[in-house]
Formats: structure tokens, sequence, C-alpha cells
């Protein structure tokens, strides 16, 4: 299992992120303030006292904390529900480690998730989507039709290698995009699930990338083979990935890595999956607005004048359409966008857990 050693006082009070740890009991020993004041509890009103007073009813926080004991890497929880004692609720990706002593310290972890009363930002996007969308669909319908009979000419008449691969590229990227407005116009029920390796998905992504960004950045692969094919609507994924990417060029990145990893024992929602696929997007770029970073998945929503603000909300869109999720962790110079996706049925739901 992997442990961090326990921070030097100094340290622990100037860390931005809220943090705190507990002993073997689940009782809370270090607080910074970072934790303190997003919790709204004084540092007295915590220290010495058990974790569970964070929890609201049918939290059951010891369980996790006897979880990420037992797990190799710790444990990340997507977005918990926190209610402390006389406060409000509020929400967090929660991440448990280890600390190297005193012998079952942990450290949690806490990275906010704005929630608005009542409105979880995914129930926000298909109305706003049918304002901002129904009329670019229909802009957009006539110039694609026109772009993918341009293309069939060209490919009919060029015999370059390179030339038509890329224009096998803009056609199939052309149809996609035809399809998708014709979903957009013509709503139809989701394509079922697919067998899917996320590598083909990544490596489209990376062309389309190359295609659209030219030598001005570089896309680097650091990609886990053992990785299982997962059911998946491999569109719908490769449109996810590609916001992210999007979104890392218009930080003016100059390196993007597509990186993934497997990951056991997450917790998503109230679902315990055995194993999980993480798909990371690392810009070097100049990061995520402090000002847009706690709504920054909603709809409409952009750090850029000229931005459209869905690029983000249509990627965490569509990993909830997978059973997963999408955070992320930003300073300038450095962004992380994880995307999680369930390799299979969950092993458990997290009301359950307290009775394993």
């Amino acid at each position: 299992m992997m442990h961090d050693a326990m921070p030097p006082t100094d340290a622990f009070d100037t860390l931005a992120t809220p943090v705190l740890t507990v002993d073997a009991e689940d009782r809370i020993v270090q607080v910074n303030p970072a934790a303190a004041s997003w919790l709204g509890l004084g540092l007295r009103r915590l220290r010495g006292h058990p974790l569970d007073r964070l929890a609201p009813p049918g939290e059951d926080l010891r369980t996790l904390c006897r979880r990420a004991r037992a797990a190799p890497s710790g444990l990340r929880v997507q977005r918990l529900r926190l209610q402390p004692e006389g406060q409000e609720a509020r929400h967090a990706h929660l991440w448990i480690s280890a600390l190297e002593a005193p012998p079952g310290a942990l450290r949690l972890e806490f990275h906010p998730v704005e929630e608005f009363a009542g409105d979880d930002p995914a129930l926000l996007l298909p109305t706003a989507l049918n304002v901002a969308l129904k009329g670019l669909a229909h802009e957009v319908k006539n110039p694609l039709a026109g772009i993918l009979g341009a293309t069939q000419l060209l490919r009919r008449r060029l015999q370059d290698r390179d030339a038509e691969r890329y224009l096998a590229v803009i056609a199939a990227e052309t149809e996609r995009l035809s399809t998708l407005v014709r979903r957009l116009l013509e709503p139809a029920p989701s394509s079922p699930p697919v067998p899917t390796n996320v590598h083909s998905v990544l490596e489209r992504v990376r062309l389309l990338a190359e295609a659209e960004a030219g030598w001005a950045v570089r896309l680097v692969r650091d990609y886990d083979p053992s990785l299982p094919e997962i059911p998946a609507d491999p569109d719908r994924l490769t449109q996810a990935v590609l916001n992210l990417v999007r979104n890392a060029l218009e930080a003016q990145a100059s390196e993007v890595r597509l990186r993934t990893r497997a990951e056991s024992g997450v917790v998503i929602g109230d679902a315990v999956h055995r194993l999980a696929i993480r798909i990371e997007v690392v810009d070097d770029g100049h990061g995520v607005p402090e000002s847009l970073a706690e709504k920054i998945f909603l709809p409409l929503v952009s750090g850029r004048a000229e931005g459209t603000g869905l690029g983000l909300a249509l990627a965490q869109q569509v990993a909830r359409e997978h059973g997963g999720s999408l955070s992320f962790r930003s300073r300038p110079g450095h962004t992380l966008f994880t995307l999680l996706l369930p390799a299979g049925a969950p092993a458990e739901s997290r009301s359950t857990r307290s009775t394993a």
C-alpha cells in the first residue's frame, strides 16, 4: 500500500487543499486551515473527534477507511457527500492514503465539488443544450453534407497515402458530426454499449488532435497494455476525450499526455467497482482559472470569450452515461483530468458496504 509521510506542521497548514489525518481508531488528529474553513467547523470541534461527525446519516466513513487500509494503493471516492454537524451538505472527491506512522493512520484529501441547491449539473445539461444546440444543429447540417461530399471526391482523385489517411479521418469525423446533428434534431435511444478498447479510442483522439494542432503540441502516449476491454459507446468516448484534449490545446499547452491505468477498489457514486479504467489527460498549459474551478463542468461556462462552455459539460455527461466520473486537478503548468470508467458490473453498492 502507498504510504505518505506525516507532513511537517508548517507545510500541512499552508496546503490550499482540505486535508486531515486520522488515527487507527478513525479519530481526527490533524486538520489544516483549508479543511476547517471548508467544513465550517473550528479546529477544536474537529481534532480528537470521530471522523463520523462529518458524515450524513447513511454514509459510513469508517467503512471507507477500513477499505483504504486494505487496498494496496489506498482508495478514491468520487462525489462523496459530507454534512458536518450543524452545517449544510457539501460534496467532494476523496483520496485516502496510509501514513508511514503511526500504524493505521490515514491521510484524507478532499477535492470539493460545487453542488447547486438541489440541482445536479448533469440535470441542468439537457435544458441548456436544447437552447444552445438545436439552433447550432440546423446551422451546421448543410455545411457538413458539403464537407463530406468534397472529401469523397478528393479521395477518388488523390493517390498519396498520407493524404488518404487524413481524408479518411475527415470523412469519418464528418459522418460522426452528422450523426450527432441528427441525434440532436431527432432524438433516438442511445447506442447499446459494445466491447471497447480504450486505446483505440485514444489513438483516434490523438490522430484528430495532431491534425488539429499540427506540430505546435507534443502528444505523448503512456498506456497500460494490459487493460481489458470495457462496455462502452466508442463514439461518445471519443467525443469526451477529444473535448478534454481540446481543452488542453486551448490552455496553450505545449505537451499533452494521454495516460491509462487500472484502478482497483474504486467507489463511483453509490457503487463499488473491483476494477475501473483510469484515463488521464495531462497538460502543461496555463491551468483552469481559479474563478471557474467550482463550476467548470456546468454547461455554458467558459474561460474564453469565444468559448461555448459545452466541451467539459458534454465530457462529464458522457462519463455519467458510462457509469463513470470525471474530475480534475489544476495549477499553472500542470492540469490533470481523470476519467474513471467501470470495467464491469459493480461489486457492491455503497448502501451495502457497511453490512459486508
